[in-house]
């Protein structure tokens, strides 16, 4: 059964959100937060799985509340639900440990879609969001090389896809059998081929180049 906190500090939000998941019979909507604090508070308690989080929360925002939760339970993965669709509030989200993207004004399976991504630890963001990301991407960066992914090898290729997914170097290491050193090594020869140097840049490459799905 997959435990999911929804955090939205409009009732009738809570509600619909919480109707949509009941489509699924095997999730569970443990508990509801109005605010931020009190999001942080259940999610300490109930150690839910997934936390579907809004960003603009009184007493405490969504970006906090989304920090202290990832800092203390590593395993919960937070879904950012929202109205905001700004390049430096998504950016800011990641950064905080958020791994999905949601928009309130994008389709409900969108929703669904999400959870079922992160429920496997795999990031998830609708095409408006990734759409948002890669241009503002593009903007910063508007003399990367467009062919520089073409001289990535199988390997690092392979290890772009696995870390976008959310993989530590450990986690890569073990899959492929090969040293922590040698992951390092593979990860830097591609931040430099790529001339990029955020795993969120990556993340933005990976999407584009349909290594990952968005």
């Amino acid at each position: 059964m997959l435990r999911i906190l929804i955090a939205d500090d409009h009732e009738i939000v809570r509600r619909g959100v919480h109707v949509h998941l009941k489509q699924r019979a095997d999730w569970q909507v443990c508990g509801e937060a109005q605010n931020g604090r009190e999001a942080v508070r259940l999610a300490h308690e109930l150690e839910p799985d997934i936390v579907v989080m809004d960003l603009s929360m009184p007493e405490l925002n969504g970006l906090e509340a989304t920090r202290q939760i990832r800092r203390e339970l590593l395993r919960t993965e937070i879904l950012i639900l929202t109205e905001h669709q700004t390049e430096q509030m998504i950016r800011e989200a990641l950064s905080a440990g958020a791994r999905g993207y949601v928009l309130k004004t994008d389709a409900g399976c969108h929703l669904i879609n999400g959870i079922e991504a992160l429920a496997r630890h795999k990031p998830y963001f609708t095409a408006n969001v990734s759409k948002t990301l890669l241009d503002a991407f593009l903007m910063s960066n508007p003399n990367t090389d467009e062919n520089a992914g073409l001289f990535l090898t199988a390997r690092e290729r392979e290890i772009v896809q696995m870390l976008t997914e959310g993989k530590s170097n450990k986690e890569v290491a073990n899959r492929l059998r090969i040293s922590v050193k040698t992951v390092e090594t593979h990860r830097s020869s591609v931040m430099r081929k790529l001339n990029i140097n955020s795993i969120v840049a990556l993340v933005h490459y990976a999407i584009r180049n349909q290594i990952v799905e968005a």
